[in-house]
């Protein structure tokens, strides 16, 4: 049954890529995916704007990754809680995201 925001969204991992796929309430349902090495690379860009606060945009121009990669990454970590969003900004929920951020998405690759 769709949330509130009217999508079905899962994670997965395939072939070392981060795999998303969305069912919307219309429309056809679609994947994006984010190879390991973009996901490490954001992971390490959120650990450094960690208290400053950073957009999707942010880490799309400065680590020069599509933007679908960076929206992958985002949405999975904001739902195993590594990042929380405030008031249009993104921020680390704890010390370590690169930390977090790999342990979940190991976790991930081997219980899928």
């Amino acid at each position: 049954m769709p949330t509130m925001r009217e999508w079905i969204e899962t994670f997965e991992v395939l072939d070392g890529r981060l795999v998303r796929s969305v069912v919307p309430a219309r429309g056809k349902p679609y994947e994006h995916r984010c190879p390991r090495e973009s996901f490490e690379t954001i992971a390490h860009a959120v650990d450094e704007f960690a208290e400053a606060g950073f957009t999707l945009e942010t880490l799309v121009e400065r680590e020069a990754l599509p933007f679908t990669q960076v929206a992958v990454a985002l949405a999975f970590l904001k739902e195993r809680g590594v990042i929380e969003t405030r008031y249009r900004r993104n921020y680390a929920a704890s010390d370590s995201v690169h930390l977090d951020a790999m342990t979940e998405f190991h976790v991930l690759a081997e219980n899928g």
